[in-house]
């Protein structure tokens, strides 16, 4: 992972046999498909220098970190396009939106203070800040483009921002199919948010959280009790289960993402006893006719 801390850019999808609109005035670009999963990652933001650690105005004990500990958070980034059909215009043909979200759609308030959103130049007021979650954008238009988000997190988080990016994507990928009011383009990256040696209270603040994922402590580490979830109902403001869109949202896991390496893994060692092969048919002959040479 560089440092500070960047997340890789969406694995790009595959270009389609024909074009549509980008926005501005670049090129035409490809569309992609409904409900296309991006390559996932696992990002970590840096952790402070010393010289950073001294400018923190916290107490020793706030500030005191736990060795060998990450604490990690799932998230999901991406975008739902819808076409306005009959509404369509040739400069606002689709509504979309462009989200960062808990994996299982929990409240990330817990973590992020806020998101700033990089739209095209071509959109008024280009860069949206969002301060409370959801984290999320929405907008009309007719144009592909790659969306830069960052993420800003609480102060005894990390002080270092985390940059994503996401290639919006208003066709599907098989363009032989009628465009849908109903069935949106749907295209999401998952993600794991890590963080190395944090600090007692920190810890104490989001280990009952559901969205964090918690390790076990060293033996022998105890910890005062766990810092309890202030103001609940508030916070529930900021969780995605009941989201308008949240029907459209794809599940993720572990357990998805260890199965797909699996099948990938596969994959892999099937195309390379099939090159085997192939290689084995193209030395054949030439090992033969030095043989019959050397009689």
């Amino acid at each position: 992972m560089p440092n500070p801390a960047t997340a890789a850019a969406a694995a790009a999808a595959a270009p389609s046999s024909s074009s549509k609109k980008s926005a501005g005035d670049p090129p035409e670009s490809a569309g992609a498909g409904a409900g296309s999963v991006q390559k996932a990652q696992r990002s970590k933001p840096a952790r402070p220098s010393d010289d950073a650690d001294k400018k923190l105005l916290f107490s020793e004990e706030q500030t005191k970190r736990l060795k060998d500990v990450e604490i990690s958070f799932p998230i999901v980034y991406g975008t739902i396009s819808f076409w306005l059909g009959k509404k369509a215009s040739e400069y606002n043909s689709h509504k979309w939106t462009v989200y960062v979200r808990g994996a299982t759609n929990e409240d990330l308030s817990v973590i992020v203070k806020r998101a700033v959103f990089q739209l095209h130049p071509s959109f008024n007021n280009p860069t949206r800040v969002v301060e409370s979650a959801p984290f999320e954008v929405s907008e009309s238009g007719w144009g592909e483009f790659e969306i830069a988000i960052s993420l800003f997190f609480h102060s005894d988080v990390c002080d270092k921002q985390l940059d994503l990016y996401h290639q919006l994507k208003l066709y599907p990928e098989d363009d032989s199919a009628p465009q849908s009011t109903k069935k949106p383009v749907v295209i999401e990256t998952y993600d794991e948010v890590v963080f190395s040696e944090p600090t007692e209270a920190f810890f104490a603040r989001v280990q009952n959280h559901p969205a964090a994922v918690v390790p076990r402590l060293p033996p022998g580490l105890s910890l005062p009790p766990p810092a309890p979830l202030e103001h609940v109902n508030e916070k529930k403001r900021g969780d995605t289960k009941d989201h308008a869109l949240s029907q459209w949202f794809m599940n993720f896991s572990e357990a998805d993402e260890l199965l797909k390496l699996a099948a990938a893994r596969q994959q892999v060692q099937a195309h390379i006893v099939k090159l085997r092969r192939q290689l084995t048919k193209i030395d054949g002959p030439p090992q033969q006719s030095r043989a019959a040479s050397g009689q």
